[in-house]
């Protein structure tokens, strides 16, 4: 059976499953004088992501990092689902679709480094940003004309929600 384009993906996704670092952020961190790493996220990812919330999609985040002020953002926006300090996804990923009685094929994958490759062979759609590792952009079904933490986020749900008629209609 031939594989589908992404765009025929799009459709069946009702989960969108996201990386942090390089994902939401663009992958500059900055230090305090206590060690404290800030990050910078994109706002116009975070509408998405709560329209996305808004609307009954299931949102789930799988990180390496440990911020609990990272976490604290997620949870402002409705994601509940949030798995930190998870440096082998892909064993979080294999559970989490199984609690949530998911199809692969429902879910959409967005990571932009080498640990983000086995649940992204594992998802119904891989995808990442325009600056992921080349060995990321290998195996993704899509890559985002957006960086990481400047729009990528909001690429995909966008996309998502405006096939599946759930984005914003304004006649």
């Amino acid at each position: 059976m031939e594989e589908k384009n992404y765009k025929e993906k799009l459709k069946d996704i009702t989960t969108f499953i996201f990386d942090v670092d390089g994902v939401f952020t663009n992958t500059q961190v900055f230090v305090n004088n206590d060690g404290d790493l800030l990050r910078s996220m994109n706002m116009k990812d975070g509408f998405a992501l709560k329209t996305a919330v808004a609307k009954g999609y299931t949102i789930c985040i799988i990180t390496g990092g440990g911020n609990v002020g990272v976490q604290k953002r997620f949870e402002n926006l409705g994601v509940t689902d949030i798995y930190m300090l998870r440096h082998e996804k892909l064993e979080t990923f294999l559970e989490y679709q199984k609690s949530k009685g998911l199809k692969t094929e429902q879910i959409l994958y967005m990571g932009d480094d080498i640990p983000d490759i086995p649940p992204m062979k594992h998802s119904g759609l891989a995808t990442c940003p325009q600056d992921a590792v080349p060995e990321v952009k290998a195996v993704a079904h899509y890559i985002s004309h957006r960086d990481g933490g400047q729009g990528a986020v909001r690429d995909v749900i966008e996309q998502v929600l405006k096939v599946r008629g759930d984005w914003f209609e304004f006649n």
